[in-house]
């Protein structure tokens, strides 16, 4: 995966290149390449676009770092037998719960409760969650009551949950960005359902308190100006320094992995390729 900005990215001699302001070729090899990110200032040419197609790159337009996702070449996922798979774990009842106890496991670092539904594990959530909320508000000093904001009217809320807010988003881009780029559907969640972003919002749950939370109390601790504006950035440096994506799509497949199943077989009764795609260098799951 390889992220891009402030260039053109065109084909040149069967190979993604980018071209910057002063007219200088970067080669890019296409052979090893799964994901581009296309960070601001970046353009790109359909003869790009034509060789990711046929090449299985997927191209997923990014703010600075990941901290926002705008669109992505082939959303929903590229590949038929992930999204199978993702979606017969969230189906099945038993299987499902199986996956929220892993990321209750991966969260908390210890096992939850036995039989437990996902509606009482989402309580004890919910407790240790207030917990890390005051804790955090403690170590830097910051006025805590509770995480409250109105979706509608964002402005309305007090500074810290105004910065979370911002903070959160910028974590859900980057999130979103490993999805789609292991090829998993974003809406497919399993504790949080009904949305376009319920999975993305379940992984990043795993990680909030680990990164984009203690941020956002740190710069409301140092009396920041702006700190909407401070955290973004504060997230933009620190996914890159931890490089966070890098963790996060083995982390997806580890907790999907918790449903101990394969991806389900094709139904003996459907119809088969009447006409095979033709071979590629791509990714068998991707489009041509």
């Amino acid at each position: 995966m390889i992220f891009l900005k402030y260039g053109l990215l065109d084909v040149q001699d069967g190979a993604f290149v980018l071209v910057d302001e002063k007219g200088v070729r970067i080669q890019i090899p296409i052979g090893g390449i799964v994901c581009l990110f296309l960070e601001p200032g970046t353009t790109i040419t359909h003869a790009a676009v034509n060789l990711a197609a046929d090449v299985g790159t997927l191209l997923v337009w990014v703010g600075e770092g990941g901290v926002r996702l705008y669109a992505a070449g082939q959303p929903g996922g590229a590949r038929s037998d992930k999204l199978l798979y993702q979606a017969k774990l969230a189906l099945d009842d038993s299987l499902r719960i199986k996956v929220v106890r892993a990321m209750y496991q991966y969260r908390f670092k210890d096992t939850p409760p036995a039989r437990r539904s996902i509606e009482q594990l989402r309580g004890i959530e919910g407790v240790r969650v207030r917990t890390m909320y005051e804790l955090l508000a403690q170590k830097y000093r910051v006025p805590w009551k509770k995480r409250k904001y109105d979706p509608n009217n964002w402005s309305n809320a007090d500074p810290i949950n105004q910065t979370l807010n911002a903070a959160n988003h910028a974590l859900y881009g980057i999130c979103e960005a490993a999805i789609l780029a292991a090829g998993y559907a974003p809406a497919i969640g399993f504790i949080h359902t009904g949305k376009p972003l319920s999975f993305v919002y379940d992984i990043a749950d795993l990680v909030k308190f680990e990164t984009v939370v203690p941020l956002a109390f740190q710069i409301i601790g140092s009396n920041s100006p702006n700190p909407v504006r401070d955290v973004r950035l504060k997230c933009r440096d620190s996914f890159k320094e931890s490089k966070l994506l890098k963790t996060l799509i083995p982390t997806i497949e580890e907790i999907l992995a918790a449903g101990e199943v394969s991806p389900p077989a094709a139904s003996p009764v459907a119809v088969s390729i009447a006409i095979p795609n033709k071979e590629g260098i791509g990714d068998a799951g991707h489009r041509n």
